[in-house]
């Protein structure tokens, strides 16, 4: 596999080796084993971080001197990774250090951009923001820290009274959001990372752990050098590294997920083989509405159930999944086992999906069936690629229809209660939802005479112009439009910044405070360690000073009932402390400001979380962590479950206290399968799935300026089945061009890699902002996530040399 990896890195000769991304490559940082003791110089400190990138929430230790990271270590303390870091992580330290880091704000002008003063450009952003408040939008990201996120969320829907803030997760994690809430009627994973230690048997359903959560994955498959009798089943639609490591491996079409989970609940159901106890006591059965379907359903009898479930016989579900029926039998089998612990995972394959909220309701569903739930080692979890994707974007509510704490804007009674938390005047938030990410960007790169109603927006820790659908229509077509404003808070260049008319130069990870929140429920906090280089400076001092400029020019929504600036923040002796003034907003801490006042919007849904104070002193607390009689706080592993959640009920084994149907019981859901909106027909006769690599992280902004990574993997490619290559005659290493109905990206081809896809397929990893395979995907998204589904469309392959004769 090495061999081929490096006869494919050579033929394809390799065209980014003198892009302007490595050439900003940093100086690469010493790799630390974890160790009881850390190395230390006359002047090395160390303090503890999570790691920038996945949503794992790995700990490290960063070792600092005269000023500059100068090592990175795995944190031994840290019960998520126990002193064990990927590839990634053991470079982190290095993000900080490319050569071209912006310094300086920058804004176009006669098409050119030059350098200005932050007070301009702050200026600038509120005087267009006072000009047509309705018509700012604000794109963020699962990037941003907890209270970066809990800023912009009062920013806006508090004190603009404009709901058009939505985050890049949007595309990542949305349909796992909706998943979670019509089952349980509260969002997020029941189960904890101790599933994977315990569990008999780990199924995972259209993801590569191996290589997306190499932690994740290595805590379960570690356990076999130990002696341990487990089970890995991977489902998928091309073999991964995951799959090389598998017990079975089961190839299905794109959408075969739905066919196959309906399947494994019809045998369950058909042979009787079902936890009826548990289902009698814990669920009820759902199914969608015939008129207008929503995320509550219409509940219906099991007998009703049973009769729409019995269409998905085994063989049926081979011919819609492509999985042997006899294999769909396996999986019935096992889970019809209750002597067994099965745990589910799942990523971007079930969300990135046109049925991404049927898909995630019904793995749910197999698992409440079966009964695999609510024990450890038994749980559907879903896994996240950013690092608070869950702490800010779910907890926080940074969705164009959320309010913190699992609240909604359409209803009255929590924007009453968030407007008392506030302290803002009745009103204020506005109860009609804002623009989704699809729907936002259709809007702001449509004319204002053609009635696109967004003209500022405001892009702060993301990377739009590479990770949008269908880039043309969503992203580009934004060029040439005059009366459209992009700013963009970054750290490099980017693909977005090639478009912006404003860049701010923004700070990362450890340059600032911060807080995240990982998959498993986890909140992390760290503090600054080192200065931003240049003019560089904090996000959540951005949004705050664009806030006081409003409040300066006299808009109404920046002053609270009282008549006090919305961020206001008292000194000890009751004075405002300027925290506007860049030179004075580490003269207190923002962060823990911000977070005591976000913490009280989280008990409604039983999201408790602790003061401040004790995120300091720990290595993260997996919510909700209550307060107990000694004045200590405890952090809860296993939701809805007696022996460990202290919000059960009394007398109780299992409450879902948060029931969409009122009555404690988590739904079972039936959906219909169906195909997905874009197939492969005769003009395009290929299968796209896009997704990532180990060696980077998503755009790569970060991590193609770490020159070991770089030199890894310092190119995007198109995955090719050999028999397909051979029938095109296309070579190793050959650039060729990958076409859809929406545009086209030119790749080198690598054939049997890491990835085997089957024939028909091609696979194109999306980190290369030198080949945007995002002009080919298509933005056809899930009815109730909005999430657009990367994983299926139709392209064809064409020989560069032939399209160039």
């Amino acid at each position: 596999m090495e061999t081929q990896r490096r006869n494919f890195l050579k033929s394809a000769a390799m065209a980014a080796a003198g892009s302007m991304v490595v050439s900003g490559a940093s100086r690469s940082l010493p790799v630390i084993a974890a160790a009881d003791s850390l190395p230390t110089g006359d002047n090395v400190t160390w303090n503890k971080a999570p790691c920038r990138f996945c949503g794992t929430g790995c700990h490290v230790q960063v070792g600092v001197e005269d000023g500059r990271v100068v090592a990175v270590a795995g944190d031994k303390a840290a019960d998520v990774n126990k002193g064990l870091l990927c590839v990634k992580g053991y470079h982190v330290g290095s993000i900080l250090y490319g050569k071209d880091r912006l310094t300086q704000p920058l804004l176009r002008k006669d098409g050119e951009l030059v350098p200005i003063e932050w007070d301009e450009a702050i200026t600038l952003i509120a005087q267009r923001i006072m000009h047509a408040p309705e018509r700012f939008a604000f794109y963020g990201s699962g990037q941003w820290t907890i209270p970066e996120g809990y800023a912009a969320q009062k920013f806006m829907k508090g004190g603009l009274g404009n709901n058009h803030i939505d985050p890049n997760a949007r595309l990542c994690m949305a349909s796992a959001v909706t998943g979670f809430l019509a089952t349980y009627g509260v969002d997020e994973p029941a189960g904890c990372y101790q599933d994977l230690d315990e569990c008999d048997v780990l199924i995972t359903w259209g993801n590569n752990p191996a290589e997306m959560h190499p932690i994740l994955f290595s805590r379960f498959i570690d356990r076999r050098s130990r002696g341990d009798k487990v089970t890995l089943i991977d489902i998928s639609t091309r073999r991964t590294r995951t799959s090389d490591a598998a017990t079975e491996y089961l190839e299905m079409k794109p959408h075969g997920d739905v066919a196959i989970s309906l399947g494994i609940m019809h045998l369950l159901i058909a042979s009787e083989n079902y936890d009826k106890a548990f289902v009698e006591k814990h669920c009820n059965f759902r199914g969608a509405e015939a008129d207008t379907p929503t995320l509550h359903g219409e509940q219906i009898s099991e007998e009703e159930f049973r009769k729409r479930i019995a269409a998905y016989t085994p063989e049926r579900v081979e011919e819609l999944s492509g999985v042997p029926a006899d294999k769909i039998r396996m999986l019935a089998d096992l889970f019809a086992n209750r002597n067994i612990r099965i745990t589910s995972l799942w990523c971007m394959g079930m969300n990135q999906h046109t049925m991404g909220t049927a898909i995630n309701s019904l793995v749910h569903g197999v698992h409440l069936l079966s009964g695999h739930f609510g024990r450890p080692g038994n749980a559907p979890t879903s896994l996240t690629g950013q690092p608070s994707a869950c702490g800010t974007v779910r907890e926080v509510g940074t969705l164009a229809h959320a309010l913190p704490g699992g609240r909604l804007v359409a209803n009255p009674e929590h924007r009453q209660q968030s407007e008392e938390l506030w302290n803002l005047k009745s009103d204020s938030i506005n109860a009609v939802p804002g623009y989704h990410t699809v729907k936002m960007f259709e809007q702001f790169t449509k004319a204002s005479a053609d009635g696109g109603d967004i003209d500022t927006l405001f892009v702060q820790v993301t990377n739009p112009g590479q990770t949008l659908p269908n880039l043309n229509a969503l992203f580009n077509d934004k060029q040439g439009l005059e009366d459209k404003f992009l700013i963009v808070s970054e750290v490099y260049p980017t693909a977005t910044t090639r478009l912006a008319d404003l860049i701010l130069p923004a700070a990362l990870w450890v340059e600032k405070n911060g807080m995240f929140g990982n998959s498993e429920r986890r909140t992390q906090q760290w503090f600054k360690m080192v200065d931003p280089p240049g003019q560089a400076r904090d996000d959540c001092w951005m949004t705050i000073a664009i806030a006081h400029k409003l409040f300066e020019l006299g808009h109404e929504g920046m002053q609270d009932k009282d008549g006090e600036f919305i961020f206001a923040v008292k000194d000890e002796a009751g004075k405002d402390v300027p925290i506007w003034e860049f030179e004075h907003y580490y003269d207190v801490n923002v962060d823990k400001h911000l977070f005591e006042e976000y913490r009280r919007f989280t008990t409604m849904k039983h999201k408790n979380l602790a003061p401040y104070d004790e995120y300091v002193k720990a290595r993260g607390l997996r919510w909700p962590v209550v307060e107990q009689p000694d004045g200590s706080w405890r952090e809860t592993r296993f939701r809805f479950a007696a022996f460990d959640d202290p919000f059960v009920a009394e007398g109780q084994e299992f409450d879902f206290y948060h029931s969409s149907s009122n009555d404690g019981r988590a739904q079972i859901w039936f959906h219909e399968y169906a195909p997905p909106p874009e197939m492969p027909d005769e003009q395009y006769p290929f299968w796209l799935c896009t997704g990532r690599v180990l060696e980077h992280w998503h755009t790569g902004t970060m991590t193609r300026r770490v020159a070991p990574l770089n030199r890894a993997m310092p190119t995007a490619y198109v995955e090719m089945n050999r028999d397909d290559a051979q029938a095109a005659n296309i070579r190793q290493g050959e650039k060729i061009i990958i076409e859809s109905r929406r545009g086209t990206a030119e790749l080198p081809v690598w054939i049997d890699g890491r990835g085997r896809p089957p024939r028909g397929t091609v696979f194109v990893p999306f980190f290369d902002e030198t080949k945007l395979i995002n002009h080919c995907t298509l933005e056809a998204h899930d009815p109730f996530s909005k999430q657009p589904d990367y994983k299926k469309c139709a392209v064809r392959v064409r020989k560069l040399s032939e399209v160039q004769s």
